[in-house]
């Protein structure tokens, strides 16, 4: 059973920190999710009406990635993490998943936040991972946490 955690982080890094530890923890591979055009501070100030993030979100853009995971069919268990952006994943991180062919592959998904739950994202996720089962979906916020995590 091979294992891959794939994460999307920007700013203080803190979801970096935490797919690290799930990876160390789990023993398996890691990949950055890396926007092709990569996010600035500007770009993700959601204050802003005219920020990136906001045109983004509001007009459902495509967020092409930068580069792929090159042996995906060798995973049968990925781990997903993000930041909570607008009550879901990040654009990007959609992106990311529907380029795959997912069939048959177990979905963890682990998130940071300052302050938003999970709520419905792993829902929200659901039409990128055709074929996939999203096993559990939760706020994954310091490394003890992700040890925990990757006790299931």
């Amino acid at each position: 059973m091979k294992k891959l955690v794939t994460f999307f982080s920007v700013e203080y890094g803190s979801t970096r920190k935490i797919a690290n530890a799930l990876a160390n923890k789990l023993n398996a591979d890691i990949f950055e999710i890396i926007p092709a055009t990569p996010y600035t501070k500007a770009d993700i100030n959601w204050r802003n009406p005219l920020s990136r993030c906001n045109k983004e979100f509001f007009g459902k853009k495509e967020v092409p990635v930068d580069i792929k995971v090159e042996n995906m069919e060798e995973y049968d268990t990925i781990y997903v993490g993000f930041p909570i952006w607008y009550g879901c994943a990040p654009l990007v991180v959609n992106s990311f998943l529907k380029s795959y062919n997912l069939e048959g592959k177990k979905i963890y998904i682990f998130a940071t936040s300052g302050g938003s739950g999970i709520g419905k994202t792993a829902q929200k996720l659901e039409p990128y991972v055709k074929g996939a089962t999203i096993v559990d979906a939760r706020m994954v916020q310091t490394e003890k946490d992700a040890e925990d995590y990757a006790k299931n």
